[in-house]
């Protein structure tokens, strides 16, 4: 029997993931990408992510990512990969990940043995990641293993990530949450990401989120004023209930003391890299 929390695994991957992303909002990936030719940002953000699943078209992203509108998708895929083979943009990504970690957590946090020992945990919990039904991480876990720390460490925390939100979409079908239901439901928890930011990056317009608005409103999970109800509310807590279970296979693998140790690593990491800007100010919030 294991003595690790239920959520445990949760406020690990709340400690490791949003380091993970900070590659997505830096300006070294969208250097690296430009540099390919790819300058339009959705575009590299769908190369980017999605370079490990191949030269794939629309749907497979569509749906390996969920929350995006297909024709948003459809607009860059596959044209992208005329532009740049995946094998390129999977290259051009660590090289951003490389400078953007040096830049915001500072050379003496790159050659720590924290940083070294973080990898070496989140990798460890990483072995007992399951491909089947995960399509994201199981093209990730395909990739070998960059040898520096930072790297390595990096690498770790996108397999923790696509793991985890692989199993997250299957839970989002369960509860009959669409697209877009997910992403207003979430953002009415104070969580998520603010609307002004899914409306910019995930080629849905006003009419689509009052539209979502609406349909959740009919199944009383929010209110007239875009609140959660009490039932909403609920749906979101089992969501992420069933989240954990579907993710609970690595941290049970690393063990308590193991998560514990990596949980704290990770938010020690995490704030240095927010303190230095590593993130949007308005990223997150209602409004």
């Amino acid at each position: 029997m294991t003595s690790l929390h239920p959520r445990a695994g949760r406020r690990c991957h709340n400690a490791l993931n949003p380091l993970h992303s900070t590659v997505y909002f830096s300006p070294d990936f969208t250097e690296e990408l430009g540099r390919l030719g790819i300058e339009d940002a959705s575009a590299a953000y769908f190369a980017g992510r999605g370079a490990a699943l191949g030269a794939v078209g629309p749907g497979t992203v569509t749906a390996a990512f969920y929350n995006f509108n297909h024709e948003l998708v459809a607009k860059h895929l596959p044209a992208v990969w005329e532009t740049a083979s995946p094998e390129a943009v999977l290259a051009a990504r660590l090289r951003a990940a490389d400078t953007t970690l040096r830049r915001l957590l500072g050379d003496d946090v790159i050659a720590s043995p924290d940083l070294a020992e973080a990898a070496e945990l989140a990798l460890r919990a990483a072995e007992a990641c399951t491909r089947h039904a995960r399509p994201l991480y199981a093209a990730h876990a395909d990739l070998p293993v960059p040898a520096e720390p930072h790297l390595a460490y990096w690498h770790a925390t996108t397999l923790l990530r696509e793991h985890r939100g692989d199993g997250h979409l299957a839970a989002l079908l369960a509860s009959g949450l669409d697209p877009l239901e997910a992403l207003v439901s979430h953002t009415a928890t104070g969580k998520g990401m603010a609307p002004r930011w899914i409306l910019a990056t995930r080629g849905w317009g006003r009419a689509d989120w009052e539209a979502a608005q609406e349909r959740l409103r009919g199944r009383g999970l929010l209110d007239a004023d875009g609140e959660l109800t009490e039932a909403g509310t609920a749906l979101r807590s089992e969501l992420e209930d069933l989240t954990d279970r579907l993710d609970r296979a690595p941290y049970e693998h690393l063990g308590a003391e193991g998560v514990e140790r990596l949980t704290e690593l990770g938010r020690g990491f995490l704030m240095t890299a927010a303190v230095a800007g590593a993130f949007p100010a308005d990223l997150i919030g209602k409004d």
